[in-house]
């Protein structure tokens, strides 16, 4: 097999897409190894009879500041990756799920949930590879080294990535002490691999940029934010489930999704909805957000409970609007509690603000339980 990976990297480093970067030819190297490994990796396949099965090669999590091109890196693994069963997921999405499959596996009678839901899964995928990978739910984390170990002594293969070392997921988190097995079994099974590299590139495409545009050319300038974010003109609608319901995304490309205002807060979205945008997509562009006014006091609330959400999940926001944040709602039911919305729209336009990780939550962890 040629070295795809590697070949893909270098060649964007010689059309001056990227800088050269030693970190990332590193982890290129890395990913290029394991796509070599897994090209004849089939789990419990012998080779003869007589011999035992060939063990799964190491995964890797890979792990490094916000826009260090670990997404990028992704990209081309999964690309080139010569593995017919593979499924690339944003861990949250991932273990909404497994909670999911857990719960109809409790239906269904099953004394240990965790077996069957973890053999469905190593059924449908021999590679997993995890986006952002982060603990923060105690409900999570009481089960995460359960199902991995299943995972693992099913074959299956995992490459995450991460802005958190392992040593330091759940951090804070309620009964930590039950979840550093855990993180024990993650650098036991798979090679970590530090991306630092001195360019944040996703602050490069940042620099500059307006993020909260008033004035007759927003639409315009809006357009050119997203094409420099995105390299594309236009994104391809996805959609996110929340609580068994589908919440579609009009524009989505590079991690970055495009809303209207009027499809975010005059829609009946709630804090769930929100989240999953919020952990799903570390940019958010939001066109059109109009002056409201006390009959708009529904949409006022979803937009405090949008903002909100991402100021906690580290979200960077690129909206036009017809007003300055303190002229966006003056009058009406909860007036009083814009006052903190104007607040975190101002910090966010902040550069300490953008530097920022992606799910880098002001908040402590809490219990679901």
């Amino acid at each position: 097999m040629s070295d795809k990976i590697l070949l893909a990297y270098r060649a964007r480093v010689d059309r001056g897409e990227l800088k050269p970067d030693d970190a990332q030819g590193r982890a290129a190297a890395r990913l290029q190894t394991l796509a070599t490994a897994l090209k004849n990796y089939r789990p419990g396949k012998r080779k003869f009879f007589f011999l035992a099965p060939k063990p799964a090669p190491h995964g890797l999590y890979i792990w490094g500041d916000v826009g260090r091109g670990k997404s990028m890196l992704m990209d081309l693994f999964f690309a080139h990756v010569p593995v017919a069963k593979k499924r690339r997921v944003h861990f949250n999405a991932f273990m909404v799920d497994v909670h999911a499959r857990i719960h109809i596996e409790r239906q269904n009678g099953a004394d240990d949930p965790i077996a069957p839901t973890a053999r469905a899964i190593a059924e449908d995928a021999t590679l997993l590879c995890f986006d952002e990978f982060q603990v923060r739910e105690i409900t999570d984390a009481m089960i995460l080294g359960r199902l991995f170990e299943q995972l693992f002594a099913l074959g299956v293969v995992i490459v995450a990535t991460s802005n958190t070392p392992p040593s330091r997921l759940y951090e804070g988190g309620l009964n930590r002490q039950l979840f550093l097995p855990f993180i024990d079994l993650i650098k036991t099974r798979l090679d970590v691999v530090e991306l630092n590299g001195p360019r944040d590139y996703r602050m490069q495409r940042m620099a500059g940029l307006p993020v909260y545009i008033v004035g007759e050319d927003a639409r315009d300038t809006m357009d050119a934010a997203w094409l420099r974010l995105t390299d594309e003109t236009h994104g391809a609608p996805e959609s996110l489930t929340v609580l068994g319901r589908e919440v579609v995304v009009p524009q989505a490309a590079s991690g970055v999704a495009r809303f209207s205002f009027a499809q975010l807060c005059d829609a009946p979205l709630a804090a769930a909805d929100y989240l999953a945008i919020a952990r799903k997509y570390h940019t958010l562009m939001i066109d059109d957000v109009p002056v409201l006014h006390a009959e708009n006091r529904n949409a006022a609330r979803r937009f405090i409970v949008l903002v909100d959400t991402l100021y906690d999940e580290g979200v960077k926001l690129i909206c036009s609007a017809a007003a300055a944040p303190k002229d966006l709602y003056v009058a009406g039911d909860g007036v009083d509690a814009f006052r903190r919305t104007v607040s975190r729209l101002n910090e966010m336009q902040s550069v300490d603000y953008l530097k920022r990780a992606h799910g880098a939550s002001e908040a402590e962890p809490k219990a679901h339980v």
